[in-house]
């Protein structure tokens, strides 16, 4: 696991894949709160690098993350490897031992990372949605990786949480989400400026109460709007939100999936984010002279219908119509590749 986001794709699945009967071995990559979470949900790891900055510094580091994983494989023996997103380390270290990799991807534009993975890798599933054709190694499924954890099978919203920040079910808020631009594909962009943020918050608190998430450390002037609750209620926290605004991909699909109106301002965008725009749930701003003035402006215009929550938990009910239960594709997917693996043995 690489990212945060990809314990919660995964955690699901390895709970259900114990259940069966399989050994399940987790390894990580230190970034954020990707560690505390696992402890948090009661799962053993092995932290086997750290998040690096520099192009340079990245390239070192992962180096010594597939030096640790091929140790951690010659002991544990494993049939298969499985990674998230970017993740060329299962991939390279699968081929060094002869086994199966399958990589989670539903990140377009990381072109250095697929350039390092894809090669590599045994099976790429990917969305349906996914605007690459990845060829014969592609398996597309009709969901996205947000589905493996907030899909109603296992997720349940609990009031309770937001009585930590003196809020009520009823009440407007608004999240915040700034993210730190230090992946491999985000080199050379910055997303909103301090002005875009500045004016968003100045323009939010005449709805109702602002909370700021940041991947970095935020300015002196908007620390006092940071949210401090452990990051495994967050999720409860979008739920219930009336509009999150911000830089990440993950949290705008989560948003989706949860049946809350999200902005989201990225350069790039994302094939998911594309289609949760169909559904009217998440609105995407690509162009970053401009997307700061434009999104604020669609920001203000969703806070001034008095029914957005209510019309936003409507439209998730015809998404998740439409989409599958991930994590169950999951399980069943690697156990398919693993009676496959049995029947060539025999």
């Amino acid at each position: 696991m690489g990212h945060p986001g990809q314990v919660h794709l995964f955690k699901n699945a390895i709970l259900e894949l114990e259940k069966k009967g399989h050994q399940c071995k987790i390894t990580i990559i230190d970034k954020e709160v990707s560690s505390k979470l696992l402890e948090i949900y009661g799962f053993e790891h092995e932290v086997v690098g750290a998040a690096k900055s520099s192009m340079f510094a990245k390239a070192i580091e992962l180096l010594k993350i597939e030096s640790r994983l091929l140790k951690i494989c010659k002991s544990f023996k494993p049939d298969i490897l499985v990674g998230g997103v970017g993740n060329a380390y299962v991939a390279h270290v699968g081929k060094l031992i002869g086994k199966p990799s399958i990589v989670f991807d539903d990140t377009e534009h990381s072109k250095i990372e697929h350039f390092l993975t894809d090669p590599f890798a045994t099976v790429i599933c990917t969305p349906s949605c996914y605007k690459l054709n990845l060829g014969k190694k592609q398996v597309m499924y009709d969901g996205y990786h947000e589905l493996a954890y907030l899909h109603p099978n296992y997720f349940t919203p609990n009031p309770k949480i937001l009585k930590e920040l003196g809020l009520k079910e009823d009440n407007v808020f608004i999240i915040l989400r700034f993210v730190s631009w230090n992946a491999i594909h985000d080199v050379g962009h910055i997303g909103l400026t301090l002005e875009d943020k500045r004016n968003a918050i100045s323009e939010f608190e005449k709805y109702g109460c602002v909370l700021i998430s940041s991947e970095k450390p935020l300015q002196n002037e908007f620390e006092k709007y940071q949210i401090n609750v452990s990051p495994e209620k967050m999720h409860h926290l979008l739920y219930y939100a009336t509009l999150l605004y911000g830089e990440s991909a993950t949290m705008a699909s989560e948003c989706a999936v949860l049946g809350t109106h999200a902005i989201f301002c990225d350069y790039a965008g994302r094939g998911y984010t594309d289609e949760e725009e169909k559904y009217d749930l998440v609105y995407n701003f690509k162009n970053e002279e401009i997307m700061g003035k434009e999104s604020l402006c669609k920001a203000i215009k969703l806070l001034e219908n008095p029914n957005l929550k209510k019309e936003g938990k409507k439209k998730r009910e015809i998404l998740l119509k439409d989409k599958i239960d991930v994590t169950e594709f999951i399980v069943r997917f690697i156990e398919n590749c693993s009676i496959t693996l049995k029947k060539r043995a025999l």
